[in-house]
């Protein structure tokens, strides 16, 4: 702490900061707000003597004097999925490296009204800008006020007419799981797909139709589940018992893991019997037993870009536009395999 005129302790300011780095407190601020033309050495003492005072910037000052509140807002969605994770991580460090702060609004659901609150609560914060990190398929006019209102960058595929979007390609992700089924020699490939609320479901979907028809193969009825192991057990169950089946596009790792399961408790080996292929390449899908096939999504990379898509439009306002597309990779383990002519479905 650092003593006042009566002999008290006030916390440390920006001029004890200068006094203890032997600097002037506008090259203070200059290392503070992350400017380029500072000598590294320079700010290397500055943050030395931000740590050895503990220093901490007034934000509300700051907002006041510069009308940023150098924070971005973040709407995502309340649950445990490894994909939401990974998304809010990488926008979270791609913020901090910036010099930004990260607040959070999370929805239960994914109609209009939910969202739309969410974005409000960050509106009434005075974030810079958004995030908007929702499958949000429709839009509504309270939406499109707020996103019209605060710069707004949407992730998953999400659209409203004022925002930016940053997608993965899901149509590629699907047709890259389906073509290399295809040509491992399987008829066709079945489809446990997620939730059709979802954009990246829906995309996913289409994709692997989309595969199969150009390539001449039947397509064969999907199944659906809802991002969960214990949905993809369920479908599994139904997989299994379908004679002819030897190939599955899984829309999600974590279905995937359940799909297995069921696929060994009936009896149908994997990949002997059916191969099976999943979607997102989480840290766990390495370790399945088989190690799974699937379909890498850069999530992190997918944070990353969004932040800098979003502070490229807070610096110029005026700039039109990009939508960027990430590529998804095909990531080949043990879970495929060519068919087997022989394999058959067990008797009960």
């Amino acid at each position: 702490m650092a003593k006042r005129s009566d002999g008290g302790e006030r916390p440390p300011g920006m001029a004890d900061v200068a006094r203890v780095a032997g600097v002037s407190a506008q090259t203070v601020s200059r290392v503070l707000s992350d400017h380029p033309n500072v000598q590294d050495k320079t700010r290397a003492k500055v943050l030395a003597a931000v740590d050895q005072l503990g220093y901490r910037r007034n934000n509300a000052a700051r907002m006041l004097s510069s009308g940023r509140s150098r924070t971005i807002g973040v709407v995502t969605l309340q649950t445990d999925f490894y994909s939401r994770a990974a998304v809010t991580s990488g926008i979270e460090n791609a913020a901090r490296a910036a010099g930004y702060a990260v607040s959070t609004a999370t929805t239960a659901s994914l109609d209009t009204f939910a969202i739309g609150s969410a974005l409000s609560r960050l509106a009434d914060q005075g974030v810079d800008g958004v995030i908007l990190s929702v499958p949000l398929i429709h839009s509504s006019e309270r939406i499109e006020q707020l996103t019209r209102s605060t710069p707004t960058v949407a992730i998953d595929g999400s659209r409203t007419d004022a925002t930016e979007v940053v997608a993965i390609d899901q149509t590629l992700a699907a047709r890259l799981a389906t073509r290399h089924l295809l040509d491992l020699g399987h008829d066709t490939v079945w489809h446990i797909a997620g939730p059709g609320q979802w954009l990246e479901a829906a995309s996913r979907r289409d994709g692997w139709r989309a595969s199969l028809e150009a390539a001449g193969r039947a397509v064969p009825p999907p199944l659906e589940g809802d991002w969960s192991p214990a949905s993809g057990y369920r479908s599994g169950l139904v997989l299994a018992r379908i004679p002819d089946a030897t190939a599955v596009f899984v829309a999600s790792d974590e279905m995937a893991f359940g799909v297995i399961r069921a696929l060994r408790e009936t009896g149908r080996r994997v990949p002997e019997d059916i191969s099976v292929v999943g979607t997102d390449d989480i840290e766990l899908a390495e370790y399945c037993s088989p190690p799974l096939t699937t379909v890498a999504q850069p999530f992190a990379q997918m944070g990353a870009l969004a932040v800098a898509h979003l502070l490229r439009h807070l610096a110029d306002p005026g700039a039109l536009p990009e939508p960027a597309s990430v590529e998804p990779r095909l990531v080949v383990r043990a879970s495929t395999a060519p068919p087997s002519r022989s394999s058959s479905v067990p008797r009960q």
